[in-house]
């Protein structure tokens, strides 16, 4: 069997640019080191091929030197072939008439008028979110006024299963995290006081810290990267299914299902996982204190009691109610504007965990500019 040898391929350098001269047979089983010598060619100026002592030329052939054409005019090059014969000249108009022209990056625009349109647009994305959060608030309120009146509806069996896994389970992680906390404080505040004398006032900071801050921020800030993450993921997955549109078609108000179990059983939780918080975040002080400070258990109790307004607690409980609504509502909207694939369902799972802690934050820097101002 004949086997035809493969091409000779020169590239010499030339003063208008590198001349490329093509001997033999250009086929397919030798398009290969074709490709590869033709990308060693500068884009950075013109070039020549002479296809005068080419005995044949196939379309793999005529698409390499039309791939390099291409790539030389996108740099603002030209590609010259001289020596070709009707025939190949008439295959590589065919070849250059089919092949799609290569693609171009334009640099993306820097202009101040970009940036302002850019900003402008993630304002009216926020806004719309915003919106849409307060759409599922009116929701959730509006079911509750209807369970009220028609408590049948109401699904109890629901609400103490959420209950059970949105506070009696969270309740390890939340108080060893306490209890780290108030260890902390307790360590850092007896190290700065003792350089004033002023050791028995960490039992102050410790009070202070945990009661009106720390307790119920972190508790909540836990509790959404447990549970607005839970919802996501439950709703979600069911709108993947399809099966929030087969309760419609059952009857079923998907709202008053899967929403209203969910944030009820947050408000009636994370109080209670607050209040927990707070104990275990005194505990940890009063044994750091005990340990660093000399300060006795029942000696920090008394100062508890004789130097910690009320006030602190109640400052601090009354916010739990709005986290929980906040966490239920963040995670339930991210769970319903889950699309059909799993892609989706982890960027909502993801964007419900982080927009539910920074909506928890800026919530508490409300209340804390509000107290302030009312002088509590």
């Amino acid at each position: 069997m004949l086997v035809k040898s493969p091409p000779l391929i020169d590239v010499l350098p030339g003063a208008d640019g590198p001349h490329v001269t093509l001997r033999g047979a250009i086929t397919i089983a030798h398009v290969t080191n074709l490709v590869q010598t033709l990308d060693t060619i500068s884009a950075d100026q013109a070039a020549t091929v002479d296809l005068s002592e080419v005995s044949h030329l196939d379309t793999s052939g005529a698409w390499a030197l039309t791939r390099l054409r291409q790539r030389l005019e996108a740099a603002g090059q030209n590609l010259t072939i001289k020596g070709a014969s009707p025939g190949v000249e008439s295959l590589l108009v065919t070849i250059s008439d089919t092949m799609p022209e290569a693609e171009t990056r334009t640099a993306p625009r820097r202009s101040l008028t970009d940036l302002v349109e850019g900003v402008g647009r993630r304002v009216m994305e926020g806004a719309n979110f915003v919106l849409d959060l307060t759409g599922y608030l009116g929701l959730f309120l509006a079911r509750i006024a209807r369970a009220i009146r028609h408590p049948r509806e109401f699904r109890l069996t629901a609400l103490v299963h959420h209950c059970d896994e949105v506070g009696v389970r969270a309740v390890p992680i939340v108080a060893l995290m306490s209890f780290l906390i108030g260890v902390v404080l307790a360590f850092q505040g007896s190290t700065q006081l003792r350089q004033f004398g002023a050791e028995v006032f960490v039992v102050d900071l410790i009070a202070v810290s945990i009661l009106r801050e720390l307790g119920i921020l972190l508790t909540s800030i836990i509790v959404a990267g447990r549970t607005a993450s839970a919802f996501t993921a439950a709703i979600g997955s069911m709108k993947m299914r399809e099966e929030i549109d087969a309760m419609r078609t059952l009857g079923l108000d998907p709202a008053m299902v899967l929403f209203v179990p969910r944030i009820l059983a947050l408000l009636l939780m994370l109080p209670i996982l607050g209040l927990v918080a707070n104990l275990m975040g005194l505990i940890g002080g009063g044994l750091m204190a005990w340990i660093d400070l000399g300060i006795s258990p029942a000696m920090f109790v008394t100062r508890l009691v004789e130097g910690t307004d009320i006030g602190h607690v109640v400052v601090g409980m009354v916010k739990a109610p709005f986290f929980a609504v906040i966490i239920g509502v963040v995670g339930c909207h991210a769970g319903m504007q889950v699309g059909s694939n799993a892609e989706s369902l982890g960027r909502m799972t993801s964007n419900a965990v982080v927009t539910a802690i920074f909506t928890v934050i800026v919530a508490d820097a409300v209340f804390s500019i509000f107290f302030a101002q009312l002088g509590v």
